[in-house]
Order: C-alpha cells, then sequence, then structure tokens
C-alpha cells in the first residue's frame, strides 16, 4: 500500500517548509510525493488540478493520501465534499496530519448505504464554516491595520524599488527630460517603477519635441482583480483615480470578479502605487491571495509601461 503525500503553496512567494515539517514528523514511510505548482490557486478545484489528478491517477485501492492540513488541499464544503466521494469510489483513505480535521475520520461510510455519515458531512460544514469566518476575520483586522497605520502617518507596502537616496535624483533627470526607458536601465528597475516615482509629475512634464504641447495620453483597459479594486475603493484618491475605479464594468470570474477599467496609463501607475499596502506593514501582515491579486495587476501595468515610450 503506498503513501501519496500531496503538497500545495497559493502564491510563488510561499514555501511549503511548514508543511514539509508536519509531514516529517508525521513519519510516512516511503512517501511518493505530489507537489503543485508554486502558485496554484485554492479556488482552482482540487480534481482539476494537475498534480493531484496526477496522484489520483497513480492511486491503487488501499493506498493513503497524506496532507499536512486539510485547507492545502479543499477551500470550502462542496470541494471537501467532492473529494471525499472520489477517495470513496477510489477505495483510499485521506490521512490529514494538523488541524481541526486531523482527529477526525473523514472517510467514514454508512455500513449498509455506503454514503458519507452522517456526523462526518456535519463537521466538514462546520469546520469548513470555521475556517470561511477566519480568512473573512483576518482581512478585516488587515484593513482595520492599515487604516490605523495610516491615521499614524505610515506608510505600508514594500519597500520602492528606487530608493529614498535616488528617488530625488530620477525625479530631477525626468524634468530635465530624460525617458523612462533610460531611468530605469540606468537604476536597473523596471520602466513600472520609475513612473510610479514620478506619477505625479507626469502630466504637467510630458517630454514631446514639438511646440504643441504635452500629447494627451491615450486611454488603455486593463483588468484589475476584484480583490485589488476592494481595497481601492477604501482607499483615498484622485479625482482621476476615483472616476476611472467607478466606471469600470465589472467581470464575473468563478466565486470573485475582475474590474474592467480604462483609465490614461499615468492613472493606471497611481492606482498600482496606491494597492502597495496589499503586500504587508508591519502593523498587518499581507493576505497571501490579496498579495497575489496586486502583483497581477502590477505586471499587467508594467506589460502596459513597457509598451510606452521609447
Amino acid at each position: 500500500m503506498a503513501s501519496l503525500v500531496y503538497k500545495r503553496v497559493s502564491t510563488d512567494q510561499q514555501s511549503a517548509d511548514r508543511q514539509n515539517l508536519v509531514l516529517a514528523e508525521a513519519g510516512i514511510e516511503d512517501p511518493v510525493v505530489f507537489e503543485e505548482d508554486p502558485g496554484t490557486s485554492s479556488r482552482l478545484h482540487p480534481l482539476e488540478r494537475p498534480k493531484f489528478g496526477e496522484l489520483l491517477n497513480y492511486a491503487r485501492p488501499g493506498d493513503t493520501v497524506h496532507i499536512s492540513e486539510m485547507f492545502r488541499l479543499v477551500r470550502g464544503t462542496q470541494h471537501i465534499l467532492d473529494v471525499l466521494d472520489v477517495l470513496h469510489h477510489g477505495r483510499l483513505a485521506l490521512r490529514i496530519h494538523d488541524g481541526a480535521f486531523s482527529a477526525m475520520d473523514l472517510t467514514a461510510r454508512h455500513p449498509r448505504t455506503g454514503e458519507l455519515l452522517s456526523t462526518v458531512k456535519f463537521m466538514v460544514q462546520t469546520l469548513a464554516a470555521a475556517g470561511e469566518l477566519q480568512r473573512d476575520l483576518q482581512r478585516e483586522l488587515t484593513y482595520d491595520g492599515l487604516r490605523a497605520a495610516e491615521a499614524k502617518g505610515n506608510k505600508g507596502g514594500r519597500r520602492p524599488a528606487i530608493t529614498a537616496e535616488k528617488i530625488d535624483a530620477v525625479r530631477t533627470a525626468y524634468l530635465e527630460g530624460r525617458s523612462i526607458a533610460a531611468l530605469a536601465r540606468e537604476h536597473s528597475v523596471s520602466r513600472g517603477a520609475v513612473r510610479a516615482a514620478v506619477a505625479d509629475l507626469m502630466p504637467e512634464h510630458t517630454t514631446v519635441d514639438h511646440d504643441y504641447g504635452p500629447a494627451p495620453e491615450l486611454p488603455v483597459t486593463l483588468d484589475m482583480p476584484g480583490k485589488v479594486a476592494d481595497f481601492l475603493r477604501t482607499t483615498e484618491l484622485d479625482d482621476d483615480e476615483r472616476v476611472a475605479l467607478g466606471q469600470g464594468v465589472t467581470v464575473r470570474r468563478g466565486q470573485g470578479y475582475t474590474l474592467r477599467v480604462t483609465a490614461a496609463p499615468t492613472v493606471h501607475c497611481g492606482l498600482l502605487a496606491r494597492c502597495q499596502p496589499l503586500d504587508g506593514t508591519q502593523d498587518a501582515p499581507a493576505i497571501p491571495a490579496q498579495r497575489k491579486a496586486r502583483r497581477e495587476y502590477e505586471n499587467r501595468v508594467n506589460a502596459l509601461a513597457a509598451t510606452a515610450g521609447p
């Protein structure tokens, strides 16, 4: 009988160290490990994940699936019930080594009907709801922490790519006519980082080669992850940023949504700069899903910046 170990992290910034420790302490003999690529979202149904699919294809009746904690495999109640049904039909056991589910036999079935015991269903639904409540409370506490830090004058977010010692030189060079691309090469940063450093200067000081005044920026449509949009709605914005956000078109995607925002590139850069606190602050650690959403938006804005200017 084989021992099949499944591991997953939600973002490429996380590691599986904690899972490795829990599974190592479990003393699993000759484990066959299936680990998802970093950044495999928990929103993706377990039965649609590549490595879990490989695990099920590899498994034989009597094998045991080992995970460090239930939420590495599933997200909500329906995911749990779907996975348990598949494991039951494949005659596979499930062993959870940490968390609230570790003391339960989730594969227990009624001896005559073969269905999950009603007590198991009840506990699964209750614990899944408790997990959802915990995530919601953490999200609320993070927002409260960000607002408290802002009230104290603390600016959250990760350190800017352009340090405080260099930012004055970058802004001065931009005003003197240096291009975004040239400054990015000189300081070994992305064009998006330079644009964020000079965002408030760009509308008034766009460099042009003729005497007809600055050329107007054409609006560009970008998809903003819903978690980013939710945060920005709680943040103080400039008028043009608020208008762009308010006119965004909501596109439903599964349980979440994307906000399709049409605005000038400088507005997108400004909105990106304002959502940096989603990377976490000293008083409010980042929520992985929010940090991942912010970086998705950053990649889209940087891709836009890379196609603009020399």
